[in-house]
């Protein structure tokens, strides 16, 4: 079997198996120069990097925490794109909608989450308090297994290492 797609490729071997190790061994070439075919930031990435580095001077400023999104459960979709400045970034990626705030992953035990926000002076949302209590947390689903003679144990003490709001997400 050959596709066109492997043309340019060596070996045989992975192209009737998988067999990741195979094509590496056949396709590999080992780069042994130095980083001077490298470029260094341009202007526009200099003057970003100092605008975020602001940003980070003001967090610092803050105890840690610049802002914090207390009303959205963090997840890939749950934001829209967020910029620095979108007409100079050809990147983009912040977490959430505005550089360095925080997002709230309350999956690891809405406890801890409430408790994060409040350490920083915010306070979780009543939405994501409400839909917490339909779903499970990790800690929960954890805690949940325990026989009564294990969460005895648990809170004397005898048994440590057991989810207590430890932020499993």
């Amino acid at each position: 079997m050959d596709h066109k797609n492997w043309t340019g490729f060596s070996g045989e071997k992975w192209k009737e198996n998988i067999d990741v190790r195979s094509f590496i061994q056949d396709n590999y070439t080992p780069y042994t120069g130095d980083e001077s075919f490298l470029s260094g930031p341009t202007e526009r990435t200099r003057e970003l990097f100092s605008e975020f580095e602001e940003l980070l001077r003001q967090e610092q400023e803050k105890g840690g925490v610049l802002d914090v999104d207390t009303e959205h459960v963090s997840s890939l979709t749950n934001y829209q794109p967020a910029y620095l400045d979108k007409d100079r970034e050809l990147i983009v990626g912040y977490q959430t909608e505005k550089p360095l705030t925080r997002g709230v992953n309350p999956f690891g035990g809405i406890r801890m989450a409430r408790s994060a926000c409040e350490a920083y002076g915010y306070k979780l949302s009543e939405k994501v308090e409400e839909e917490f209590t339909y779903r499970t947390t990790h800690n929960d689903g954890v805690y949940r297994v325990y026989s009564d003679e294990m969460r005895k144990a648990r809170k004397c003490g005898v048994i440590t290492g057991l989810p207590d709001a430890y932020g499993r997400g």
